[in-house]
């Protein structure tokens, strides 16, 4: 496969569970159709040049995938074969590193390493044959990627154009307990409606995620600007000069005009000058534990948000809440979000009840007006707040089934709907 040219193919974006509705709205907004949408995926066509826009930008995906080859695969001998049929020598270096993922559900694969053995073993087949001698391979995220789905008899093998997921985004030096993934807080902000121009306040804000999240897009800082490395960037053509060479290494039908490197930086420097460092409003972000308010500000400060988030430790209700005007009908003053224990990794159900039961007495007094928010991953609990929710929507926070409520207005209305 020729990746480095203006021809477009499909581009899968992959996504953690419940996510693939939120990236859609994410495409959408950078122009692209979504051809397909499934649990886990969301399908665009596009060439090399969106594969780097989609990685730099996207703030719910897992990670960019290109189809490289799809067929029938009944046993593993069937795979190897499979993956060697592939050109190998105009995708990979053959002095470069590679490593391989699989997700494999296959009755014949009792060990599922075995997938990603064979799969490399057949690429360092093919590449010595092609080229006499082969790139290393191993399970580090620092060169190019690739990445095999078997389901039943059918294999898909792709080029992963991410490597490292686009979760971690490479801020949260001080994880905490418990952390809240980056692109499910990413997803639940979407979901508040927030669109960064009013304030958002972070109760219990633990290593601070949600809240530098938000700060991100009230700035219009894209979320892959602080990674140092993306798999494409190992991709055999990538670079137009290799140090200790004197001529330029062109691939063949070249993207027109400039190098893949240089489109790269073309677009990482179109996507900082639209970034609005003056346009933040006031992000609030509370811990109860001085320590986790230390390490969310360090977190903050990795990300380059700092200056754009105030912290405090505190007891939840003791978060301030801005005086802001009434807002116009259908609109709110401002996002509160929260995202507290759910009895299940952290604390028990009878510990939790009387603190479930604060956060609802908290919006009732405090945040009339406002759009409240609560993910959990208890029913029970969720009942707690005695709230009537405007909507409740369903998140997996890693294997936990969550749901967010929101809360329209926070004004206290009796039990808690079921």
């Amino acid at each position: 496969m020729k990746i480095w040219t203006d021809q477009n193919y499909p581009i899968i974006i992959s996504c953690a569970k419940e996510l693939s509705h939120w990236t859609g709205v994410e495409v959408k907004r950078m122009g692209y159709q979504p051809i397909e949408i499934t649990e886990n995926t969301v399908v665009v066509r596009g060439a090399m040049r969106d594969v780097m826009k989609l990685n730099l930008m996207l703030r719910t995906a897992h990670r960019v995938l290109v189809p490289l080859l799809r067929t029938c695969c009944r046993n593993i001998r069937d795979l190897y074969n499979a993956v060697l049929s592939i050109d190998w020598e105009n995708l990979l270096e053959a002095d470069g590193y590679f490593s391989v993922s699989s997700i494999v559900h296959n009755y014949t694969i009792r060990d599922t390493r075995l997938p990603s053995l064979y799969t490399k073993d057949a690429i360092a087949d093919r590449m010595r044959e092609k080229c006499q001698r082969r790139p290393d391979s191993g399970g580090e995220n620092i060169g190019a990627s690739v990445f095999v789905y078997w389901e039943r008899d059918e294999v898909t093998i792709y080029l992963d154009t991410s490597g490292e997921p686009l979760s971690k985004r490479g801020y949260r030096k001080i994880p905490g307990s418990a952390p809240m993934q980056e692109t499910l807080a990413a997803a639940c902000i979407m979901a508040m409606g927030w669109k960064g121009d009013k304030p958002f306040l972070s109760p219990m804000c633990g290593s601070g995620t949600p809240a530098i999240e938000a700060a991100m897009m009230a700035i219009n800082k894209a979320p892959g600007s602080l990674k140092g490395h993306f798999a494409f960037q190992s991709i055999k053509g990538y670079r137009s000069i290799i140090p200790g060479e004197k001529a330029p290494r062109v691939a063949p039908r070249q993207i027109t005009g400039a190098s893949p490197e240089q489109i790269w930086k073309e677009i990482v420097l179109e996507a900082a000058a639209q970034e609005k460092p003056d346009a933040a409003p006031r992000i609030i972000a509370t811990d109860i534990s001085p320590e986790a308010i230390e390490n969310a500000y360090t977190n903050a400060l990795a990300a380059g948000v700092s200056q754009y988030i105030e912290f405090k430790a505190c007891d939840f209700a003791e978060t301030p809440v801005p005086d802001v005007p009434e807002a116009e009908p259908g609109e709110y003053r401002g996002c509160v979000f929260f995202n507290p224990e759910y009895g299940i990794r952290l604390g028990t159900i009878e510990e939790l009840t009387p603190v479930y039961r604060r956060i609802g007495e908290f919006l009732n007094a405090k945040c009339a007006g406002w759009m409240g928010a609560l993910i959990t991953g208890s029913p029970e609990l969720s009942r707690e707040v005695n709230l009537y929710y405007q909507e409740k929507i369903p998140f997996f926070n890693g294997p936990i089934d969550c749901r967010l409520f929101l809360f329209g207005g926070c004004e206290i209305k009796g039990q808690h709907l079921k």
